[in-house]
């Protein structure tokens, strides 16, 4: 073992999910620049032009995939055709995710199982199909993204809320039934980032405001790039003996 820590993880494939924007192109990005060639999950195999430029010309490999995670098929035709490009799957970064905004007595079915669908079965499959081809190689880095809501409660977002908590507590699941063939199953759980996702709920400035008032201890909107470091770090070998765990990227939102 390396007597300093390595951050980089260089010459290693690494699959991002929903990685077309936002969080998913900003990890997708800083995994490229640690040294990995990145597989690409789109729900749409031609949104990420720009994005698959600029990987190429830091002169890693790039392989857009169509993978809409609502479809198990794409998801398993995805693994297969990162494995069959690459060889290999090191890393799977589960960052697909989304819900619904109503008051819970509201709620119907459909919120029901497109929220926990989109959190927790996709995250669940994406890492299953993945495990298998890690667990050949004796080797993985799986990081899960949870949420804030999965600690506090956000009114409105009670769906959104327990599925974010269940995908931290899956990860731990994992962790410890993985751990054997050398898979390292970790989650980071991120406050408000400024993406196009949060663009219209941040532009009302009462919303705002009492984010800013929440973040308790830095009292600022987070940036993408402050989630794909903790993703990088977490893919590394600095985070070798770091597995079942959630990081809190929330500026002090839970500290409170």
């Amino acid at each position: 073992m390396d007597s300093v820590p390595q951050f980089q993880v260089n010459g290693q494939i690494a699959l991002v999910t929903a990685a077309s924007r936002g969080l998913g192109a900003a990890i997708a990005r800083a995994l490229a620049h640690a040294g990995a060639d990145i597989a690409l999950g789109l729900r749409d195999k031609n949104s990420a032009s720009a994005l698959i430029h600029e990987i190429e010309s830091l002169g890693r490999r790039v392989l857009p995939l169509q993978m809409d995670v609502l479809k198990l098929e794409q998801i398993q035709n995805a693994v297969n055709e990162t494995r069959a490009q690459f060889g290999r799957i090191d890393i799977l970064v589960n960052n697909a995710g989304n819900g619904t905004i109503h008051p819970a007595e509201e709620m119907t079915e459909w919120d029901f199982d497109f929220t926990i669908g989109m959190n927790l079965k996709s995250t669940f499959f994406c890492s299953q199909y993945a495990a298998r081809v890690m667990m050949e190689q004796k080797y993985g880095r799986i990081i899960n993204m949870s949420s804030q809501a999965g600690f506090v409660a956000l009114p409105t977002e009670a769906l959104y809320c327990a599925s974010k908590a269940a995908v931290s507590h899956l990860t731990k699941c994992l962790a410890v039934e993985w751990g054997k063939y050398n898979i390292n199953v970790n989650a980071v759980a991120p406050t408000f980032i400024r993406t196009d996702g949060t663009a219209e709920a941040l532009s009302n400035p009462e919303f705002h405001a009492d984010t800013l008032q929440r973040i308790a201890a830095l009292h600022r909107i987070g940036e993408p790039v402050e989630v794909s470091g903790a993703v990088v770090f977490l893919a590394s070998p600095a985070a070798s003996l770091i597995t079942g765990h959630t990081i809190l990227i929330d500026g002090g939102w839970t500290a409170r």
